[in-house]
C-alpha cells in the first residue's frame, strides 16, 4: 500500500468520474471518455480509467482546477430555435453555453436539435443526468409537432406502433400519439434516439416544420419563453428525483 493510501482513509476517496460528476462537468459515462483521452489529470499526473481522488489533490480539466460537489442545481430552460447544444462548435452561430447565463456550470440531460425548441433539463448533477438519459428507465417526453402535409388516421397509427429507421437500421418503440390540428400532432417517447421525430416523419413521407418539447418526466414549459429558465425546486424538484430513480 502507497503512503498516500496508508495515511488517508479509504471513505474519504471517491473515484474520479464520480467526482467529475458531482462538480458538474459532465455525467459519469461523459466524464469516462474525458478519462480516457487524457484530459483529466490528478496532482499534474495524466489520470487513469478507475483513478481515484483523495482530499487535498489537484484535479484538473483541460489543465483547470476543478472543484469537488456543488450544491445541485436543475434548471428547466426553453431553447429557443438555432441554438446548438454543445460547448464547442466553430461553425455554430449560437452556443447553449454563450445562451444561458447563470453562475453555476450546468448541462443538459437530453439534447435539442439546432431547429427544435422547447425544454431542456440543465443540471449539475451527473447522477440525474445519467438516470434521465439512460434508456431503459422509459422517461417520457412530450413534444407538439407540426408537419407540412396534411395528418392521416393511418400516419398517427404507424407513427404510434414504431417506425423502422432505415439509416439507424432500429425499430422506434410504440409510443402514444394524438393529433392536435390539420396539421399538428402531439408525441410522448420513451427513447431518445438522434432526431428520431424528424426520421419517424420521414420514414412516413412527411417532412417536420417545427418541433417543440414541452415536458420531460414530470417537469413542463408552461409559461417559460424562448431564452428563459427557472430553478427547479420544492415538490416539482422532488418528483423529478423519484422518477430518475435519484436520491
Amino acid at each position: 500500500m502507497s503512503g498516500r493510501k496508508q495515511i488517508k482513509k479509504a471513505n474519504e476517496e471517491i473515484r474520479l468520474n464520480k467526482y467529475l460528476a458531482q462538480a458538474g462537468i459532465c455525467s459519469r459515462r461523459d466524464a469516462d471518455k474525458l478519462i480516457e483521452t487524457g484530459q483529466v489529470t490528478i496532482n499534474d499526473k495524466t489520470a487513469a480509467q478507475g483513478a481515484k481522488v483523495y482530499p487535498g489533490d489537484k484535479v484538473c480539466y483541460n489543465g483547470k482546477i476543478i472543484g469537488g460537489r456543488q450544491d445541485k442545481a436543475v434548471l428547466a430552460y426553453y431553447k429557443p430555435v438555432g441554438v446548438i447544444c454543445s460547448e464547442r462548435d466553430k461553425h455554430a452561430d449560437k452556443l447553449l453555453t454563450d445562451e444561458l447565463h447563470y453562475p453555476v456550470r450546468v448541462t443538459y440531460a437530453g439534447r435539442l436539435d439546432k431547429d427544435s425548441e422547447g425544454l431542456l433539463l440543465l443540471t449539475n448533477d451527473g447522477d440525474l443526468i445519467d438516470a434521465l438519459m439512460r434508456g431503459a428507465n422509459r422517461h417520457e417526453k412530450e413534444y407538439v409537432v407540426k408537419v407540412k402535409s396534411e395528418i392521416t388516421p393511418e400516419f398517427l397509427k404507424d407513427m404510434s406502433q414504431g417506425v423502422y429507421l432505415k439509416d439507424l437500421d432500429k425499430t422506434t418503440r410504440p409510443c402514444r400519439v394524438e393529433q392536435v390540428g390539420k396539421l399538428t400532432f402531439r408525441i410522448i417517447l420513451t427513447q431518445g434516439m438522434n432526431r428520431q421525430i424528424r426520421r419517424m416523419c420521414q420514414e412516413l413521407g412527411y417532412e417536420v416544420h417545427s418541433l417543440k418539447r414541452i415536458r420531460v418526466a414530470n417537469i413542463r414549459l408552461d409559461k417559460l419563453k424562448p431564452g428563459e429558465y427557472r430553478i427547479l425546486k420544492g415538490e416539482e424538484l422532488k418528483t423529478l428525483y423519484e422518477i430518475a430513480g435519484g436520491k
